[in-house]
């Protein structure tokens, strides 16, 4: 049988702290929390591997790497609210939930919506899975202090923009073609700026595409 636990640790200090993460709540967070539950059954021996991987149809888990550097951008406070975009079955999520008690994970897909709930119950993490359009976010329940998004993004995500409270922000990977980087959105004073992080290449969302010009 795999020992995940010691996966898990390997996975830290090999993937997760050579990528200049230093926060200890995140390295805690990713080292307690088992990541093979959170993948189908048949691929919990690629849970630790330095990918993505495909956990429903076209729907990614984040490479270890990526997720932690982002959240440690966010720089997640206690009293943050966040939104998770795109948790597709919940480790976002989960990791989340250990920084701040204040967590919402969106998913469209009904069946990964069931899926998010009945792992976070599982695994003892305490948050809250909504339905619903990604790219339209949860306006009725904002604003946020943190928008975390799940994947690649081709297009400023402005509907979850406008969702962002003062001083609040939106972590996102920008995907050009093959090129992508991770971004931070800062709303202050009303204006929202932005600045690039580090490369990453996470495959790009539904419905944060590109639309396609005309062609002749």
């Amino acid at each position: 049988m795999p020992d995940y636990a010691a996966q898990r640790l390997n996975m830290v200090e090999s993937q997760v702290r050579p990528a200049d993460v230093t926060d200890l709540a995140i390295q805690a967070a990713m080292r307690d929390l088992p990541r093979e539950r959170f993948v189908p059954a048949a691929k919990r021996g690629l849970a630790y591997m330095d990918g993505s991987i495909e956990v429903a149809h076209g729907r990614y888990l984040l490479e270890p790497r990526t997720l932690a550097k982002l959240l440690q951008a966010a720089e997640i406070k206690p009293t943050d609210k966040v939104l998770d975009v795109a948790c597709t079955a919940g480790y976002s999520t989960a990791v989340l939930a250990r920084l701040t008690p204040n967590v919402i994970g969106l998913e469209q897909d009904a069946d990964l919506v069931r899926i998010a709930i009945e792992t976070l119950a599982a695994t003892g993490a305490k948050a809250e899975i909504a339905q619903g359009a990604l790219a339209d976010g949860l306006p009725k329940r904002g604003p946020f202090d943190v928008i975390f998004i799940n994947g690649g993004i081709e297009t400023a995500p402005q509907k979850l923009l406008q969702q962002l409270a003062e001083d609040g922000r939106l972590l996102c990977v920008m995907r050009e073609g093959a090129a992508g980087y991770a971004r931070i959105y800062v709303r202050h004073d009303g204006a929202v700026g932005a600045r690039d992080l580090f490369d990453a290449y996470p495959p790009v969302l539904p419905g944060f595409r590109e639309p396609a010009g005309f062609v002749f």
